[in-house]
């Protein structure tokens, strides 16, 4: 078994990296601790970890993700409760590199996802930037594959409103194809 998880760790390693990057880009620290944290659950569940593992790695991501933010919220407001510099010290080192576009195409995207809720942006980057297909979207998410469909539907549907209400992100759109 040691040897399997050995295999699932070398082949997803960079897949579950990349997932945490593109959500806290430039916390590189941050990001290779979240991520050592999935395969700290991942062992620990490696007896039950289904035939196609990365989908549930990104699940299992998405919950240490959804929990550090909790942690970080608490931790913020009790701070600032005690009247200390909630940011704490910068991190420094160096940056991950992820395969974004060019800034300006991440900034409309960013605009038109910062309208939507939670869950429609996590759906919606799982399926277009972990490019999973649909089986895999309800593995990550813990749901059946037609819940995942519907969701997956209804966040463009959400994205497609937002960008339709908005001529300026419609525009930008235009120039960046």
């Amino acid at each position: 078994m040691e040897q399997s998880f050995e295999q699932l760790y070398e082949q997803t390693y960079w897949s579950v990296l990349r997932y945490f990057a593109r959500r806290l880009p430039g916390d590189d620290d941050h990001v290779r601790d979240l991520t050592a944290e999935v395969y700290l659950v991942a062992w620990r569940r490696r007896h039950a970890l289904p035939p196609e593992p990365l989908p549930w790695l990104y699940g299992t991501a998405r919950h240490v993700l959804g929990n550090d933010r909790r942690s970080t919220t608490r931790r913020r407001r009790l701070a600032e409760r005690l009247g200390q510099d909630p940011t704490g010290p910068a991190h420094e080192g160096q940056t991950l590199a992820v395969d974004h576009a060019d800034e300006h195409d991440r900034a409309w995207v960013h605009a038109a996802l910062d309208q939507l809720s939670e869950s429609d942006q996590e759906v919606l980057r799982l399926a277009a930037w972990e490019e999973l297909t649909t089986d895999q979207l309800a593995l990550a998410l813990r749901c059946s594959r037609s819940a995942a469909a519907m969701r997956l539907h209804r966040a463009r549907e959400r994205l497609r409103t937002v960008l339709d209400r908005d001529p300026r992100l419609t525009e930008t759109l235009r120039r960046s194809r």
